[in-house]
């Protein structure tokens, strides 16, 4: 792209669409807000070497059985026999420092697994968001905010944060073109910004965490800029970008 070209921002609601958007020269940002995206950034702030995202729960078991850090969910609910389940807090303290843990979620690492071959894959959530946005507009490049959904259906939280970013991306840059999707998640993220957990209070996700007795981790969820942390896929693994 050259200095002159107008950079495009859009939004795609799940990976089950990203072939729809699907571009080479694309910066995908992963978002899972509860609670992948937002447990690798806190993994990464805790000190994390690297992170192998796996689509399947076998997988997830070979690594397992190499003696790595595994941490494995599915319906919100650690799968039993590993590390980790997909909470932020699981990620938080000196048990994570320096070491390599391998993660499958319901959701975020399936987005990961579809957009793997764009130009560049960085994770995005509520704690990094400014740090993200900083880093994004220096780029010149197109990006994708692709929402991981719930089983490959819209979500609200994903969304939410994605007209978050849009939002943040259009104070640095006012000249960004949006497509139509980020552009209607940038009115709904200002609609929300007063108060995100009220306007989130009826969404199914957050319904389904209350359930379970995961009100911390929807508050910490929402909570901005914990960190500075920019997780960058490099060669199918996650590690912490220096820029």
């Amino acid at each position: 792209m050259s200095e002159k070209s107008v950079v495009k921002v859009d939004a795609c609601f799940s990976p089950h669409l990203y072939s729809l958007y699907k571009e080479e020269e694309n910066i995908v940002v992963i978002i899972d807000i509860f609670r992948a995206t937002t447990a690798i950034c806190t993994a990464f702030q805790h000190g994390a070497k690297e992170i192998i995202p796996v689509a399947t729960i076998e997988e997830a078991r070979s690594y397992l059985q190499k003696g790595i850090l595994v941490g494995a969910e599915r319906d919100a609910i650690k799968v039993d026999g590993f590390d980790f389940g997909n909470s932020p807090y699981d990620y938080m303290g000196d048990h994570v420092f320096g070491k390599t843990i391998a993660l499958t979620t319901t959701n975020g690492t399936q987005a990961i697994e579809v957009s793997k071959n764009a130009f560049k894959v960085v994770v995005g959530a509520f704690t990094n968001i400014s740090a993200l946005c900083d880093w994004l507009v220096t780029q010149n490049k197109n990006i994708l905010l692709l929402c991981s959904g719930w089983k490959n259906r819209f979500n609200l939280e994903d969304s939410l944060f994605a007209g978050a970013m849009t939002f943040e991306l259009l104070k640095r840059n006012p000249d960004l073109k949006l497509g139509d999707a980020a552009l209607a998640l940038d009115y709904l993220y200002q609609l929300a910004s007063k108060n995100p957990i009220k306007f989130l209070s009826r969404a199914s996700h957050k319904e389904r965490l209350h359930k379970l007795n995961l009100k911390d981790d929807i508050r910490y969820c929402l909570q901005k800029d914990l960190t500075n942390c920019i997780p960058v896929l490099e060669k199918g693994i996650l590690v912490n970008m220096n820029y």
